[in-house]
């Protein structure tokens, strides 16, 4: 007997819950077998007597680990056990229904007050005789550590390959596994090219923002990694300023591998655990941190030069550099400070014609007092700093000329070569 004499009258006046759960998205879309049988536990209900079942499939997708968001199905079901409309609740194995020892105390108390069974695709227990509710807390347990194990087993698997180099569930645009599972540079010339650009035109302006309008304004475009054809492969569209910035800042295009900057908190939130995906970790501060694992698209110190240009571009009062250069009349914004206090001075502006900047330090100001170390109008000042930079400029001014028309002719031939390798790739396709 599998305990289906435990069923009672009582039991059969009031409805069976089937529950089903499967743990993510990917599972819900491949594990297909696991649904069908899980579903099919509805005649197992049936052919224990109960003639209203109902099916809770809401949590098909959701995760019921420590820390995991809150399950509707789940709690659906223990709302309608706790008014006693529930005879029986049925789940393939006790793993659906939970992950963690709370999840178990509450649906086998619950059940155990309101006479409530429940089932597996192999037996009926009641929660109310003391040898069933030990089989269930030993089978719970059981599922627990088993879980745990594999989860362990899983993370050991990982970080032994992160530690290898070799664990990259996609490569960002730019690079492909060769045969002998190496990171190696595209082979597609085009997509090497663009890569090259966009770190070249980055170090013309020493902005992500400028980077992007660069490319947005001439038409340029950008590759990025799209799953056709049964696998990854590179496809080129308009960039985005999220593309640009990502690829810079990406320590994969200096020759170094990074693995886990990303580390995952629990914390203690309105009385509930929460996961929380910890802030970005510099490179070399990640779990597994290899330096030259490939070629690289920069060199190292160049890397480490573009993020230090990035911190220094975003302005603080108590920053140390000047932040990035922004529209405006003002000729030393961002590179003045304030003797006495050692805050950056702010520009202001007055009027529709824009008049001259004024240049001033706030003080404490922006903490919520009055008091003002400085200010001074900045139309002197730019005019005799300028006067200051043609002095020094003069005597190369034919040189630099030449210098800036041979830029510009170096930025058009780049241009062009862009367009040219896209025509190639669009007669190649066809």
């Amino acid at each position: 007997m599998n305990g289906e004499q435990k069923v009672t009258p009582e039991h059969l006046a009031r409805r069976a819950i089937v529950y089903l759960r499967q743990s993510s998205e990917a599972q819900v879309k491949n594990n297909l077998e696991s649904q069908r049988l899980q579903y099919a536990l509805v005649e197992r209900a049936r052919g224990l007597g109960f003639e209203d079942v109902e099916v809770i499939d809401c949590d098909l997708g959701a995760s019921a680990a420590m820390a995991a968001p809150r399950r509707e199905g789940f709690e659906r079901m223990l709302g309608a056990v706790a008014l006693s409309q529930v005879g029986l609740v049925v789940s393939r194995e006790l793993s659906r229904f939970l992950r963690t020892d709370k999840d178990y105390c509450q649906l086998v108390e619950l059940c155990q007050v309101f006479g409530v069974l429940v089932a597996d695709e192999e037996c009926v227990y009641d929660p109310a005789r003391m040898d069933d509710q030990l089989v269930l807390g030993i089978k719970a347990t059981m599922s627990a550590v088993e879980l745990k194990v594999l989860r362990m087993r899983l993370r050991a698997g990982a970080e032994n390959k992160a530690k290898r180099g070799e664990l990259y569930p996609r490569l960002p645009p730019g690079y492909v596994w060769s045969a002998a599972k190496e990171i190696v540079k595209d082979p597609n010339v085009r997509v090497q090219e663009a890569i090259e650009l966009l770190f070249s035109r980055f170090r013309e302006t020493w902005s992500i923002r400028q980077t992007f309008m660069w490319f947005r304004d001439n038409h340029v475009e950008l590759p990025v990694t799209r799953y056709r054809r049964g696998g990854w492969t590179a496809v080129f569209q308009r960039p985005k300023l999220a593309l640009v910035s990502r690829i810079i800042h990406n320590p994969i295009y200096a020759g170094a591998y990074c693995w886990g900057r990303r580390p995952t908190e629990v914390t203690w939130k309105d009385g509930v655990l929460r996961k929380r995906t910890a802030s970005l970790l510099p490179a070399e501060e990640a779990r597994v941190f290899i330096r030259d694992h490939h070629e690289g698209y920069i060199d190292w110190p160049t890397f480490e030069e573009n993020q230090r240009m990035i911190q220094r571009n975003h302005w603080r009062g108590d920053a140390e550099g000047p932040g990035a250069a922004r529209s405006g009349h003002a000729l030393l914004g961002g590179l003045l400070r304030c003797a006495r206090c050692g805050r950056n001075l702010h520009v202001r502006y007055w009027g529709k014609a824009g008049t001259p900047g004024r240049y001033q330090c706030f003080g404490d100001n922006e903490e919520g007092g009055t008091h003002r170390c400085v200010g001074f109008g900045g139309a002197r000042v730019d005019r005799r700093f300028g006067e200051e930079i043609l002095d020094v400029l003069s005597p190369l001014g034919v040189e630099a000329s030449l210098a800036a028309f041979e830029h510009a002719d170096a930025k058009q031939a780049e241009q062009h070569q862009m367009l040219k390798r896209r025509i190639e790739q669009l007669e190649y396709e066809v």
